[in-house]
């Protein structure tokens, strides 16, 4: 961790002000707070956390490049996917997008579903951050025709009338803020975060509240295995929550989520005793979750059976897990190629070309990355006709 680049003054300052009020809070506390309030202190502060403050995040110039910002591939064959789901609804339904990003999904998503006559009524944007929100207008006002543009709408909370229509979510579960956990002598202890005679910032353990530890029981039995002690990881027992609440008053329609994760009998290896949950920064991927708060991202792998349930929980049927590679090419990536390349020159072609292989490939985000879909009064099992692995879940 030697390696990471120096942030320059401006920078140290902004993290210093956040850390400031984190060891505020946490003497306020009792001494500690959650691991999972230290992690929505870092990313979610308003002025001061990682995705509420100014500092570019996305692309080359940030910490990491999610798949719509390699180009306009992913969300093509996505929208190949959720296209006749709009039309089922008809013209009334809308479009979710949870967490924005840049705005680069957006932008090919809108144009896709023009040109597939799906346009739904409304494209809404469910985007927490002030300064991400200008950046999506600014970009998606230069580079959609006015009618298009004028069916976006930011949200500051999910849409709470009743609507039809679909959710999407890539790369938002992995950021939520999630509780940590481990085992002594066979009782549920949360992972806290305190400070140590210096003011840095230490792990130290609590016990568990009633829900993190029915939570951790409910996985020792699903996976038929008790926790050995010491062993620790994250749990996010407030998902089925979260995925209620943010898709509002959605009547009848389809979700779809894309992250980096596992099946449950998979993430709850022995070999990933400590948890999966790490940092990056400047496109590097660290394990010093505490170094610069506000400057760098947090994340933890997604429980893709957790996330089943908390989808069926919430009344909606499973229509399909996938990797992300079975996923877009059963929904026509390689076609989307084609077409794209046909309007290309070499250099055009070949960049194409190194976009479909990080999409695919999986030693990039072929199989780190899966999509997992739901459905209510609609058709979306089709999308998963290729490649469907809900037999590992």
């Amino acid at each position: 961790m030697n390696d990471l680049p120096l942030p320059d003054a401006d920078a140290l300052a902004h993290s210093d002000r956040l850390a400031t009020l984190i060891r505020s809070e946490i003497n306020a506390s009792g001494g500690s707070v959650p691991f999972s309030r230290f992690m929505e202190r870092c990313l979610y502060t308003p002025g001061l956390g990682y995705y509420s403050a100014g500092a570019e995040k996305f692309g080359e110039a940030g910490d990491f490049v999610t798949a719509p910002e390699l180009g306009p591939l992913f969300a093509s064959a996505v929208s190949q996917a959720v296209a006749p789901v709009l039309q089922q609804l008809g013209p009334e339904c809308c479009f979710l997008e949870i967490g924005g990003g840049s705005g680069a999904f957006a932008e090919v998503m809108l144009k896709r579903l023009l040109q597939l006559d799906a346009m739904p009524a409304k494209y809404w944007i469910l985007e927490p951050s002030a300064d991400l929100r200008e950046r999506q207008r600014e970009r998606l006002g230069r580079r959609l025709i006015p009618p298009v543009f004028d069916c976006v709408e930011w949200l500051d909370t999910p849409p709470n009338e009743a609507w039809n229509g679909v959710v999407f979510a890539n790369e938002v579960i992995d950021a939520l803020p999630t509780p940590r956990f481990t085992l002594r002598e066979g009782e549920v202890f949360e992972e806290h975060v305190a400070l140590d005679g210096e003011g840095h910032f230490v792990a130290t353990d609590r016990p568990a509240d009633p829900l993190l530890a029915a939570a951790v029981r409910h996985v020792e039995r699903a996976r038929d295995v008790l926790f050995e002690d010491g062993y620790r990881a994250e749990l996010l027992p407030q998902l089925p929550y979260w995925v209620q609440a943010v898709i509002g008053g959605l009547q009848a329609g389809a979700m779809l989520f894309c992250d980096y994760g596992y099946p449950r009998k998979e993430y709850y290896l022995e070999q990933r005793n400590g948890g999966t949950t790490r940092a990056f920064y400047r496109h590097r991927m660290h394990a010093d979750v505490y170094r610069w708060p506000g400057l760098q991202d947090i994340t933890a792998s997604v429980d893709f059976t957790a996330l089943a349930e908390a989808g069926t929980g919430a009344g909606f049927e499973l229509a399909g897990y996938a990797t992300q590679a079975g996923f877009l090419i059963g929904n026509g990536l390689m076609d989307r190629l084609g077409e794209a390349e046909a309007r290309m020159d070499e250099a055009g072609k070949l960049r194409l070309r190194n976009e479909f292989k990080k999409l695919t490939l999986p030693n990039e985000m072929g199989e780190r990355f899966q999509f997992m879909g739901f459905a209510r009064d609609c058709n979306f099992e089709a999308a998963f006709l290729s490649g469907d692995l809900t037999w590992r879940l």
